[in-house]
């Protein structure tokens, strides 16, 4: 069977993974995870040579694999920035996503042989975290443009969702280091005038401009029933952060709404897959209070300490994921980023000391209002 062929037959079958769920709720067991992971390592393994090779410095080849996922060597997502890790002849990629806070260096670059799958799996997660009540919202979108930053997967991201699931009247208000307030003012005045939900989606940074301005200026809105929030990005160790409860204290006070409108999107240039919040999940680890975040059943992390062991649970150790959706590029991602799983998903607990500083929130931290 050619690699192409393979391809469109693994293809077929996370898709297919991927709709069940979406339309009838259905998740995986964990021999049908494993059957699906195994299969897509194998393929990684044939045609994926940069990720082959550092698979067999764990002695892991096409003769030797591992019967479950567990076992699947996690590639550093530092990798991204050094080589071209693909499962398929890169030059052909349907699309290609770059990790921003380049200015610490090369990006991390993610090449994918279609959108099929990315397309899928986010409007899927997203329907199902975000739009449980079938919402038509207007999206007002604080996320870098794919006009100008076409390799931004979070704007190509919420690009297809307002596409998919917006009233047609989608906004952007961050002009490559500007941030639009003046347009962005006059068009949330104009949906709550209309009494229009709406869909505010944000790093935490253009959050932090946004509350700031209207601070500033006195202003307080209260935005028509149904609306929300979709945070994402975190701070990444900046030197201007706050605190998330702060950060949301003051948005509910700026919007007039609730904390269980505003949920946090987690989420890498390197997946394909995504986390969100569960609502009323909020759980004490670390001496704070976090919310869990849950996974499409495509998606697994596994909690590792130093040696790359699996921790226990509520244990804090670095979050690998494996994404059954990154087809085309590595299934399995050790992060730079900390947490610990429980029952219901993961807590995410920030970054490990030294960690390169990246992430989308990095594209709005030298804003400049308009």
């Amino acid at each position: 069977m050619s690699r192409e062929r393979e391809a469109e037959h693994l293809d077929t079958r996370i898709l297919a993974t991927i709709e069940r769920w979406h339309r009838h709720g259905d998740s995986l067991s964990d021999a049908e995870f494993d059957d699906l992971a195994i299969a897509i390592f194998d393929y990684q393994l044939r045609y994926a040579p940069a990720y082959a090779a550092y698979c067999a410095g764990y002695g892991i080849s096409p003769s030797a694999l591992p019967t479950t996922w567990r076992a699947i060597p996690p590639l550093p997502a530092r990798a991204f920035k050094e080589a071209a890790i693909a499962a398929f002849p890169s030059e052909c990629a349907e699309l290609l996503f770059e990790s921003s806070g380049t200015t610490l260096g090369a990006p991390s670059r993610h090449f994918l042989e279609n959108r099929r799958l990315y397309d899928a799996s986010l409007l899927a997660g997203f329907e199902r975290a975000m739009l449980g009540d079938g919402a038509r919202l207007r999206y007002l979108l604080l996320v870098p443009n794919p006009a100008q930053r076409p390799h931004s997967s979070l704007g190509y991201m919420m690009g297809r969702v307002a596409a998919q699931f917006g009233d047609g009247e989608t906004g952007w208000y961050l002009n490559e280091d500007r941030f639009l307030l003046d347009a962005f003012t006059a068009d949330i005045d104009d949906a709550c005038e209309r009494a229009q939900p709406v869909c505010i989606a944000t790093t935490a940074f253009s959050l932090l401009h946004l509350l700031e301005a209207f601070e500033e200026r006195g202003k307080t809105l209260a935005l028509p029933a149904g609306s929300r929030m979709m945070e994402t990005g975190g701070f990444k160790g900046r030197e201007r952060s706050v605190a998330r409860e702060e950060l949301y204290a003051r948005a509910m006070h700026a919007f007039g709404i609730s904390a269980e409108s505003i949920l946090a999107e987690y989420g890498m240039s390197e997946l394909c897959s995504q986390y969100y919040d569960l609502p009323g999940s909020e759980r004490r680890v670390a001496d704070a209070i976090h919310r869990v975040k849950i996974a499409p059943p495509w998606l697994r992390t596994r909690v590792l300490d130093e040696r790359e062991r699996d921790c226990a649970p509520g244990t804090i150790g670095a979050l690998a994921h494996i994404d059954l959706a990154n087809r085309s590029s590595c299934l399995a991602v050790l992060t730079e980023d900390l947490g610990a799983s429980l029952d219901e998903g993961i807590v995410l607990l920030g970054r490990e000391s030294g960690a390169a500083l990246r992430g989308c929130s990095l594209d709005a931290e030298d804003l400049r209002r308009a």
